[in-house]
């Protein structure tokens, strides 16, 4: 039997990503078995795990997909910017999300709602699982470093109040980024041109 080619692997790797995260978005973590995720992709029970060796594997590659096409633009923002301001920054990582699809990894299209209600589920696991919270940390704490070492710059500037302190408004930015992504998936709050409006005029940090 000839060997599966690394890209053959890789393209069939996301295909079963791509169904866990369909199923995730739909019936939740927990509700959804391996064998759903295999039917999903439809694969027999047993392909998922050629290529993850659980579901909390899957769980983790899809919320760190998420994560990186959320915050990276903000990232991106807060290294080439001289003095980006909070209200720039919250509205980076919203303007990634303001579509109705965004690309993962792999460059497949995913839609944007199915990649929020899975960002959403991955925050109660970082109460519950070590193997979530750990990344999870880690990437939050790398994100506000940058954004706080970019509120000094413009504090220094002139741009950013000489009051702020950079480390708690970094703070700010993510309390703003998260409590965005709640409302919108709990309560429908689809209007990110508008909140991002909202920022500039309100925020003059």
């Amino acid at each position: 039997m000839p060997r599966i080619t690394a890209g053959r692997r890789e393209a069939k790797r996301a295909e079963i990503v791509a169904a866990a995260r369909r199923c995730f978005a739909r019936d939740g973590f927990h509700q959804t078995s391996m064998p759903d995720i295999a039917a999903e992709a439809g694969v027999s029970a047993g392909a998922p795990y050629r290529y993850f060796t659980s579901k909390e594997e899957i769980i983790l590659a899809i919320a760190g997909d998420a994560f990186r096409l959320i915050f990276e633009p903000v990232e991106r923002l807060a290294e080439s910017a001289d003095a980006p301001s909070v209200a720039e920054l919250v509205a980076a990582a919203l303007g990634t999300i303001s579509g109705e699809t965004v690309q993962d990894a792999t460059g497949r299209e995913v839609a944007v709602e199915e990649l929020l209600r899975c960002v959403v589920q991955t925050w109660a696991e970082v109460l519950r699982n070590d193997e979530v919270r750990g990344p999870a940390a880690e990437g939050f704490e790398k994100v506000r470093a940058t954004i706080a070492d970019a509120l000094r710059r413009g504090r220094a500037a002139g741009t950013a109040p000489a009051a702020i302190d950079p480390d708690r408004a970094a703070r700010v930015v993510m309390g703003l980024l998260h409590g965005f992504l709640l409302q919108r998936v709990a309560f429908g709050l689809a209007d990110t041109a508008g909140f991002a409006d909202d920022l500039h005029a309100g925020l003059i940090l």
